[in-house]
This record gives structure tokens, sequence and C-alpha cells, in this order.
């Protein structure tokens, strides 16, 4: 039989669950943070893997909170027995209310990781530049969300030379205009790379 107090371990399951599944989306702003780009690429083979782990994590803390909430069978023998112990706060409602909220914030974190990330300035280009201009499309391996998008484009923002930018993660692409005059391929190539995730070709579009 199930007790109660299983109630924590299947909470504690459900955490960790939700945890994994938005470690591909986290990492990028933690790098962002720490200034350290090495620990993005680190988990981006879990994305394969999230819609898993987020259902797990559901199925966990809901029952879980079945564990808690159903009624408790009280029987004649019992009856004359010791008052039940308050339980500890590990084990009441009121963690599990606050450890599911968490849980929920972990699985949604794709959804509102932009807000993390400052809105980059836009470059204008003046008429001189348009002649030596080029734009090139980098296939990106790794990136899993919008945060990794966001953490692509605050690296090309601070190259010298970087005009405009679009990076979309459902492509695994990033459309680069640079003036070539101050710039080549390669150093861009460079600074995507230097965020943690990999460049695996390119192709100029004009």
């Amino acid at each position: 039989m199930i007790s109660t107090k299983s109630a924590g371990t299947f909470t504690g399951a459900g955490v960790l669950a939700a945890i994994a599944a938005s470690l591909c989306c986290i990492t990028p702003v933690i790098a962002l943070l720490a200034g350290s780009s090495s620990i993005v690429a680190n988990f981006s083979w879990i994305e394969p893997a999230r819609p898993y782990l987020v259902g797990l994590s559901i199925a966990v803390l809901a029952f879980a909170w079945y564990l808690k909430l159903k009624p408790a069978k009280i029987s004649v023998i019992d009856c004359n027995c010791e008052t039940t112990k308050k339980p500890s706060f590990l084990q009441s409602t009121t963690f599990l209310a606050i450890v599911t909220v968490f849980a929920i914030l972990m699985m949604t974190f794709p959804l509102y990781a932009k807000m993390f990330y400052p809105k980059q300035k836009v470059q204008a280009v003046a008429p001189a530049v348009v002649d030596q201009q080029q734009q090139i499309k980098f296939t990106i391996q790794g990136m899993t969300c919008e945060a990794c998008e966001e953490h692509v484009n605050r690296a090309l923002s601070t190259v010298n030379g970087v005009l405009t930018y679009q990076t979309s993660y459902a492509t695994k692409s990033s459309l680069v205009s640079f003036d070539n005059s101050k710039i080549d391929e390669k150093t861009i190539e460079a600074a995507i790379n230097r965020t943690g995730y990999k460049v695996k070709g390119y192709d100029f579009t004009r």
C-alpha cells in the first residue's frame, strides 16, 4: 500500500523531470548571467526527450496530488490509537503546491525565456555600405528554443561589421548581413561557435 509519505518521493521526481525538461533552454540564460558559453551545448541533447520529460513530470505530480488529497481510511481498530501526528512542512499540501508551481514555471520556461535577454540595438546601414554588403546563411547545430536564438543574436550584435541578423531555432539557421570590408564569414562563424552552438555550414545568399 502506498502511504501519503510517498507523495514526497513523487513530488521530487516530478520536479527533477521538469528541471531536466527545461535544461536545454535554461542553460543559455545561465550562460548569459555567468558570462560562460561553454555550458550551453552540454544540454542540447535533451531537447528530443523534452515532451516525454514534461509528460512524466505532469503524471508524477498529478499522482502526488492524488496521494495527498485522497480521503484517509479510518478503521474501527484504529479508533483508540494515538492521534495522527501533524505532517511536516515537506509533507504538507502547501509545499506540494509550491513545488507544483515551480515545476510549471520550469516546463513553460521556453515561452518566456526571451525576457531575460536585453533588446538588441539594430544597426543602421549607411548607403555607402550597401555595395560592400553580403548576406550569408549559417546552419547551426544545438539551438532548441527562443533563448538559444537570443544567445546567438547577442553574440552577433557585438561583432563589428555585422549589420543585421535573423536567427531561428526552428530552421536551425541564422541569416546574417555584414560589411565585407570590415569582417569575413570566418570571423562571424567563430563568434557563433563561441556561444556553445556549432556552425555546420554556410551559404552566401547574395
